[in-house]
C-alpha cells in the first residue's frame, strides 16, 4: 500500500518509476512477470579463481562451463547419442568455429551433417532456456540472428504440424544462404551463456601467464550483469600501475619479466622498455646470476618502496628498509642483527649517503614508465573494467567471496588498521580499502596511490595477508630467510568458530553461508583440500598458473552453485586447443559435491529474489498511486 505520509521524496520516485510503467496495465503486466520469475530455478553461477594470465585453460573452462555443458548434453541424449558423437557435439560448442574448419577440411562438412548439428544445438538451447523467462533468453541471444534462434527456441507440434514444417523451412534456408557457420557459432554462444548464467573471478587475473591481456578482452564482451570480479593482490598492483603508481609499475615489469612474459608489456599494451633496458646495459654488469636488466629493476623497486614506507609509518614495514643494511665492501646485508650473504655486490646507483634516493637517470626512466602505463588506452581500459566490475569484496546468496583474508590477531578478534588517521577491522576495513582504490583512480593522489601498493603487498592487506620477502628472495641465496609468515586468518579458518565469526561480521547467517577464497593454492598432493572448516571455507585456487602444477598436483579448481547445490570441479591440466578440436580431448574434472538440495533452489530463495519482492512492492504503490489519482495514468496500449 502506499505509505500513509505519502512523503515527496516517495512521490518523486514513483513518478520516476511511471515513466518506465505509464499505467496500471503496464505496472500489472510487470509484477505478473515478476512473480513468474520468482518461480523459476535459480541460475548456475560459476566461480574462478587465480586465471594468472592462463589463456587457454580459462577459454575451455570458460567455453566447457566447468563440464556443465557436457553434463547437459550427457542427460539430453541420454540413449540417443553414443559418446563419441556427444565428444563432437561438445567440442562443436566450445569451439565452433574451429570444429567447422576440422570438418571442412576432412571434407566431412556435407549438408546433412550440418543439419544434424543444427537439430542437436537447438535441441540443447531448447533445454536450457526453458529454466529462464522468453524476455532474458532473448537477451542472451545473439543479436545477428536474434529473431530466428528466437523462433526455433519455441517449436510446437500443432494438429499439422505447421510449425515443425515451417521451422525446418528456416532451418533449410540456413544452409542455402551459405550462413551456417555463423548461425552454429551464434547457436553454440547461446548454449554457453545460458548453461552459466553468472560468472565471479575470485582474484588475480594478471601476472605469471602471458593471457591476462587476452583474458580481459574476453572479459568485456561478457553481459555486465553475468560478471563480477573480486580484486586479488596482482590485479591490484596492475591497477596501482595503471594510475601511475611507481612501485606497482616496476613491480609489474619485474613479475613479468622473471616469467618471461615480455610480450603483455610490449605487444597488448604497447609500453616499451628500451630506455630502461639501454640503462640497466651500461650501469650494471653482467655475467652473474642476476641480468643486468632484473638488477636495474630490483634496485629500482627497494629505492621506491622505501620512499612509500617512509610517508608511511602505519604501514609498519620499516624491517623491509634494506638497502641501507648493504655492506658493499662486505657483499653483505644485516637482518635482524645478522649479516648474510649477497648474490651480488653490484650496486652502482645506490648512494651510502641516501641510499634511496634515485639517481638523475633512474628518475627520468621511472617518469617514463609512469607516462607509459598511464598513456596505454589498452591498460587504462581494461582497468576500468577492473573497477567498474570489481570490489574488495561481495556478499551474494549467503556466499562471502573475497581473494585473500579477513585480517585477524591469533585470538581470532579482527586486526585494526591506522587507515589515515582512523583504526579499522573487519568489514569497516575492508569497505575502506575498496574506497581507497577506487580514490587512487579517480584521483591519484599520492596517499592513495601509496594505498594501492600496500594492498598488493602489505600484511595487512585483505588481498595478500603476507610478509613478502623480495628483498631476500633477490639477494640472498640462504632459502631460510625467504619464508613469508601469513595472517593469522589462514589457519585460523581450518576451524568453523572463526568462519562463523567473518560470516556474522559481513551479515551472513553461518548457518547455510559460506566464505569463497583464492590467493593460496591448494596443494592437493600434501594432502589439502579445498572444502574446508565443515564447509564453510571454500578455496577455490588450485593451480591454474602451469608453475603451480608441481606442487598442487591439479589445473585448477572452479566452483558450480546450482539449483541442485554447490559442487567443486577439480581439473587436470589442459594440454591444448589443438587436442581439443582434433581429438575431442576434454578437460578431465573430479566433481566432489556437498550440500545438495532435494528440493531445487528458486530464483525467490536468492539475493535476485528479495530483489524481486521489492520491485513487485514498489509498483504495487505505484498502482496504488494510479488508482488513488495521486499520480495520473497515460494512454494505454492497445
Amino acid at each position: 500500500m502506499l505509505p500513509t505520509d505519502r512523503s515527496e521524496q516517495t512521490m518523486k520516485y514513483l513518478s520516476l518509476l511511471a515513466q518506465q510503467f505509464p499505467n496500471q496495465q503496464a505496472a500489472f503486466t510487470e509484477i505478473i512477470n515478476l512473480q513468474a520469475i520468482l518461480n523459476l530455478p535459480k541460475g548456475t553461477e560459476h566461480f574462478m579463481s587465480d586465471l594468472h594470465g592462463e589463456y587457454e585453460a580459462f577459454m575451455h573452462i570458460l567455453n566447457n562451463c566447468s563440464g556443465v555443458v557436457r553434463e547437459h548434453v550427457d542427460i539430453i541424449f541420454e540413449g540417443e547419442l553414443d559418446g563419441p558423437a556427444k565428444d563432437d557435439l561438445c567440442t562443436l560448442i566450445y569451439y565452433p568455429r574451429e570444429k567447422i574448419q576440422l570438418m571442412r577440411e576432412a571434407r566431412q562438412d556435407s549438408p546433412t551433417w550440418y543439419k544434424t548439428m543444427l537439430g542437436q544445438l537447438i535441441t540443447v538451447a531448447r533445454k536450457l532456456s526453458s529454466r529462464y523467462t522468453r524476455s532474458k533468453v532473448r537477451r542472451a541471444i545473439p543479436h545477428d540472428y536474434a529473431y530466428i534462434i528466437d523462433e526455433l527456441l519455441h517449436t510446437h507440434p500443432d494438429e499439422n504440424n505447421y510449425r515443425v514444417r515451417y521451422h525446418e523451412r528456416i532451418i533449410d534456408s540456413i544452409l542455402e544462404t551459405d550462413s551456417t557457420e555463423d548461425f552454429i557459432c551464434s547457436l553454440a554462444e547461446l548454449i554457453k551463456r545460458l548453461a552459466v548464467d553468472h560468472i565471479h573471478l575470485v582474484g588475480d587475473i594478471f601476472d605469471r601467464g602471458g593471457g591476462a591481456a587476452k583474458i580481459m578482452d574476453r572479459l568485456e564482451r561478457c553481459h555486465a550483469q553475468r560478471l563480477d570480479v573480486q580484486w586479488g593482490n596482482h590485479d591490484i598492483l596492475w591497477m596501482g600501475a595503471a594510475a601511475g603508481e611507481p612501485a606497482c609499475i616496476v613491480t609489474v615489469l619485474r613479475n613479468n619479466l622473471r616469467y618471461g612474459n615480455y610480450e603483455i608489456l610490449e605487444n597488448d599494451y604497447g609500453i616499451s622498455l628500451r630506455a630502461l633496458v639501454a640503462f640497466a646495459d651500461r650501469t650494471y654488469r653482467g655475467g652473474e646470476s642476476i641480468s643486468p636488466l632484473i638488477k636495474a629493476i630490483n634496485v629500482l623497486l627497494f629505492k621506491l618502496e622505501g620512499a612509500i614506507i617512509r610517508r608511511h609509518p602505519e604501514f609498519d614495514m620499516e624491517d623491509r628498509l634494506l638497502l641501507d643494511k648493504i655492506d658493499l665492501d662486505a657483499g653483505t646485508v644485516e637482518i635482524d642483527g645478522r649479516a648474510w650473504p649477497l648474490v651480488t655486490s653490484d650496486f652502482p646507483t645506490v648512494d651510502p649517503a641516501d641510499p634511496y634516493a634515485l639517481s638523475d637517470e633512474e628518475r627520468e626512466i621511472v617518469d617514463k614508465l609512469v607516462s607509459e602505463f598511464t598513456g596505454s588506452d589498452h591498460l587504462q581500459r581494461h582497468m576500468g573494467m577492473l573497477y567498474s566490475h570489481g570490489s574488495m569484496y561481495l556478499v551474494r546468496n549467503g556466499n562471502l567471496l573475497f581473494h585473500g583474508c579477513v585480517p585477524m590477531n591469533e585470538d581470532g578478534t579482527f586486526s585494526a588498521m591506522n587507515c589515515m588517521g582512523t583504526w579499522r577491522s573487519g568489514r569497516d576495513y575492508m569497505d575502506f580499502c575498496d574506497s581507497i582504490a577506487r580514490r587512487a583512480w579517480r584521483d591519484r593522489d599520492r596517499d592513495s596511490l601509496d594505498w594501492l601498493w600496500y594492498l598488493w603487498i602489505g600484511f595487512k592487506s585483505p588481498a595478500s595477508g603476507r610478509l613478502v620477502k623480495t628483498f631476500e628472495r633477490a639477494y640472498i641465496a640462504d632459502k631460510s630467510t625467504w619464508r613469508e609468515p601469513m595472517d593469522p586468518y589462514f589457519t585460523l579458518t581450518e576451524e568453523t568458530g572463526p568462519c562463523n565469526t567473518v560470516l556474522r561480521e559481513f551479515g551472513i547467517y553461518p548457518e547455510g553461508g559460506h566464505i569463497i577464497n583464492g590467493h593460496t593454492p591448494v596443494k592437493t598432493l600434501a594432502g589439502e583440500q579445498p572444502v574446508r572448516a565443515d564447509g564453510k571455507l571454500l578455496v577455490i585456487d588450485g593451480g591454474f598458473c602451469t608453475a603451480y602444477h608441481p606442487a598442487t598436483g591439479i589445473a585448477g579448481y572452479t566452483l558450480i552453485s546450482s539449483s541442485r547445490g554447490m559442487r567443486i570441479k577439480a581439473h587436470e591440466a589442459f594440454r591444448s586447443v589443438e587436442d581439443a578440436i582434433l581429438r575431442n580431448v576434454d578437460i578431465q574434472s573430479e566433481t566432489t559435491s556437498f550440500e545438495p538440495h532435494d528440493q531445487r533452489i528458486m530464483v525467490s530463495d536468492t539475493d535476485t529474489g528479495d530483489e524481486i519482492r521489492a520491485q513487485i512492492s514498489d509498483l504495487r504503490q505505484l498502482l496504488d498511486a494510479y488508482r488513488c489519482g495521486l499520480i495520473p495514468e497515460a494512454g494505454r496500449s492497445e
